[in-house]
């Protein structure tokens, strides 16, 4: 029934599209030499028609109705022209670009991008609307308009430790770039936002692709990839103040600034911030500093910049969750740095149980414009790591932690409460090169990349309520990890004509992945992998007009193993790398105030690393193979404009998320070490809702002000891959309001008002949860369990001045 609608929806919309009265076409010229500009962005300002110009640099509308129309017109290394035209006839325009006087800076990103031509599903977040509701939460928290993505915080509240999954996948599996740098750790392969407070601040857009997408640089794209730009140059000098104020004692303050342009050459950009909050949940506060600084030089065919982002996070930490049967009475309760007496009764918390960790990244952007058609870009980076995370542990033994039992008289004292600390101390460095050419019909992007992670992973008895002196000041493990990785691409589009655009991508990557030394339960792990990878993408894109298009793709991905896999898996088990084969189907539709961007996907996975209860042998649970799974489903984009005043996005998808041939371990406590084991047959993928959906219905009742209803839907989440009902997140559905204003008086250039209220319903929900389950002499499994329910209303404040 959905398909039906969906398909009827499209049939109306591009026979609306064939019912329009006037076509404006024409074409695209270099305004110095005359030549044609092929690839330059089109668009008309207010609506959602947007077009590519062809090869001779010719560009086509249709369905425009007659008035006055604002064209606006992007080319890489041009200024970007806005012309006003009366529309009352079909019309032929010919529009003439200027070459801007020093090289665009956007060339750095441009290897590992999905264009207007790449049969790839994939989303763009610009500056203004991330701006627009930028209150300090985490990053994920601006890709709420994304289809199939969920998101979770474990404070509650979106600051601090955060998550998001992209069609069932965490961000383990989501490749993240920052200026086309690799930003997943080296080992886990995981992304922690927290690290970079206030990012969204110093963000120029985002692209999400979802699928195998476009290859790029660092980890694999197991199911989406997140590609960020920081600032762009500001051609004038600037500065800003913003602050912000809500809910759980939460504040954000930042201070900005530019030089411009100096000497039309020169430009420096700066940004400080800080985020405060108590959380949610129970001693779950976050103290958050960031810095950004940029800067660059800009020639005629030259452009260098170097970047520093600075980063340091100490929050409590809530990543246990609040057991199931506490969320109805005590839903903020956090069990994270009990302390116990002798005889079990609950002393008080330890006051300093958190996570502290400073991570800073550098780097340095080359590149040279050889012509208009062909440009190198490079890149040098180096990110730094290290933090640790404190925690109080009742009644531990000594040989725990390598010490000798504590004589005291004739006592021999075998157990003692500890306070440790679990470090990681990592560097992470490397260099990326592209070449890009668009070379008559050929767009060809070519790149390469080398890094190397460096990690120290130690822990720390700090303190001891037994032991004997000066014994327990040391490590008490220390191991460590090295991944060298080498990646070679190639992808290029060819225009068989101004309707058909083929395209072909060839990535290679070499991984070699070293461990030794001893974890904290004294387990040698020393070992070596290495890893050679061949991952192919083609897909065709079809043009029926300037406004619509079908693409189909398929593409294939293969993946390592993380370091915990390795870590935790005995050493007679085999674990092999994963494979993912994607098929992506789309159709894009745009008109004057209606667009729907639909598709279909099918990814096949083989060899898929889940968690299904088993465990090793010091009972430890460890992810295995699965040979086949699956994940199958349509989405949907859709965006209207209306009464001249209001605007109604919408997302959706639905899909089917399969194990097949899942084996269930459960274990039993009173036949340790054995497990029950229960071949389950087919069942769903843990954290994979069938329907996730969302709605931004925007309304500008006076200029300057617009107030956004923003709502989600999600579906029901199963905490493990056993498809049992009580172990579910239940569905749930939240509203959030957003007010933005803008003033210009006399005294600053401009001043923005934001109020967030989020969760306006009230909503009690939780959007993560872990489950461990156990036979304890009965015929039923038990649970151990943690949620991580989030806040009911709550809002948020705020106020930027630009100068």
């Amino acid at each position: 029934m959905k398909k039906k609608v969906l398909f009827s929806c499209l049939l109306f919309l591009i026979s609306a599209g064939a019912m329009a009265q006037f076509t404006i076409s024409g074409k695209i010229y270099n305004q110095e030499t005359g030549n044609p500009l092929p690839g330059a962005h089109v668009s008309v300002n207010g609506t959602y028609l947007h077009t590519v110009s062809e090869p001779n640099g010719s560009y086509s509308f249709s369905g425009i109705k007659p008035g006055t129309l604002s064209i606006r017109v992007t080319y890489l290394g041009f200024e970007t022209l806005v012309k006003q035209v009366d529309v009352d006839q079909d019309m032929k325009l010919t529009l003439m670009l200027k070459a801007i006087s020093f090289m665009s800076e956007e060339v750095i990103i441009t290897a590992i991008r999905a264009g207007e031509k790449s049969p790839t599903t994939y989303s763009t977040i610009g500056k203004e609307e991330i701006r627009s509701q930028n209150t300090g939460k985490d990053l994920p928290y601006f890709l709420t308009g994304i289809p199939s993505t969920v998101l979770s915080s474990d404070a509650g509240a979106g600051v601090g430790y955060t998550g998001i999954r992209i069609r069932g996948t965490d961000l383990s599996g989501i490749n993240v770039t920052l200026n086309g740098v690799p930003v997943n750790d080296g080992e886990s392969q995981n992304v922690y936002f927290v690290d970079l407070p206030d990012l969204a601040s110093s963000i120029s857009d985002i692209q999400v692709q979802r699928g195998v997408g476009t290859s790029t640089n660092g980890a694999a794209s197991f199911g989406a990839s997140i590609n960020i730009t920081t600032e762009t140059f500001h051609s004038e000098p600037y500065a800003e103040i913003s602050s912000a104020a809500g809910s759980f004692n939460t504040f954000k303050n930042s201070v900005g600034f530019g030089t411009g342009l100096i000497n039309s050459r020169w430009t420096m950009d700066g940004r400080i911030s800080s985020i405060m909050s108590d959380g949610y949940i129970d001693r779950a506060s976050s103290t958050l500093y960031s810095g950004y600084f940029s800067t660059g030089y800009y020639g005629k065919r030259d452009v260098f910049k170097a970047v520093v982002m600075l980063g340091q996070e100490e929050t409590d930490q809530a990543w246990d969750g609040v057991p199931k049967d506490s969320l109805v009475k005590n839903r903020t309760y956090n069990p994270s740095g009990e302390i116990y007496a002798q005889n079990g009764g609950f002393v008080g918390y330890y006051n300093n149980q958190i996570d502290h960790y400073n991570q800073n990244y550098f780097q340095l952007h080359y590149a040279h414009e050889f012509n208009e058609h062909v440009n190198l870009v490079s890149a040098a980076f180096l990110t730094t790591g290290k933090g640790y995370y404190e925690s109080y542990k009742n009644n531990r033994s000594f040989s725990e932690y390598g010490l000798s039992d504590t004589i005291i008289g004739s006592d021999t004292i075998h157990n003692t409460n500890l306070i440790q600390q679990k470090w990681l101390d990592n560097k992470y460095y490397g260099a990326n090169l592209s070449l890009n050419a668009l070379l008559g019909r050929f767009n060809l992007n070519a790149g390469a990349g080398w890094s190397n992670y460096d990690g120290d992973h130690f822990g720390k008895v700090i303190w001891a309520q037994v032991a004997r002196m000066g014994e327990y000041d040391r490590n008490w493990y220390f191991n460590t990890g090295s991944k060298t990785e080498i990646n070679v691409f190639t992808k290029a589009t060819y225009d068989l004509n101004e309707r058909i655009t083929l395209y072909g991508d060839l990535q290679f990557r070499s991984i070699q992945y070293y461990m030794s030394g001893l974890h904290d339960d004294f387990r040698d792990l020393t070992q070596s992998h290495h890893f050679s990878f061949f991952n192919p993408k083609a897909g065709v894109v079809y043009v029926f007009n300037g406004n619509q298009s079908l693409y189909f793709s398929v593409a294939v991905a293969n993946r390592e193993p993380g370091r915990s896999v390795y870590r935790d898996s005995d050493a007679n088990q085999k674990v092999l790398p994963e494979r993912l084969t994607d098929f992506e189907v789309g159709v894009r539709v745009g008109g004057k105030n209606i667009k729907i961007e639909t598709n279909l996907y099918y990814m096949d996975y083989k060899d898929q690393l889940v968690l299904t209860g088993q465990i090793n042998n010091v009972g430890e649970a460890i992810k295995t193979n699965v040979t086949k799974s699956y994940r199958a489903g349509i989405e949907l984009v859709a965006g209207v404009k209306f009464l001249k005043m209001m605007e109604w996005n919408l997302h959706g998808a639905y899909s089917q998320n399969k194990i097949l041939d899942f084996i269930s371990y459960t274990d039993d406590w009173y036949a340790w070490p054995e497990q029950v084991i229960d071949s389950m047959g087919t069942t769903n993928s843990s954290f994979s809702p069938s329907v996730v959906a969302g709605s931004n219905l925007s309304v500008l009742p006076v200029k300057d002000l617009k107030i956004s209803l923003i709502s989600n839907y999600v579906g029901r989440q199963y905490i493990d891959n056993t498809q049992t009902k009580s172990r579910s997140l239940d569905p749930y559905f939240v509203n959030n309001l957003l007010i933005n204003y803008s003033v210009m008086p006399k005294w600053v250039k401009q001043l923005d008002f934001m109020v967030s209220l989020n969760n306006i319903f009230s909503e009690e929900y939780s959007s993560n949860a872990w489950v461990y389950t156990y036979y304890a002499g009965g015929d039923h499994p038990e649970e151990m369990n943690g949620y991580f329910p989030q806040a009911k209303f709550n809002f948020m404040a705020g106020l930027t001045l630009h100068f």
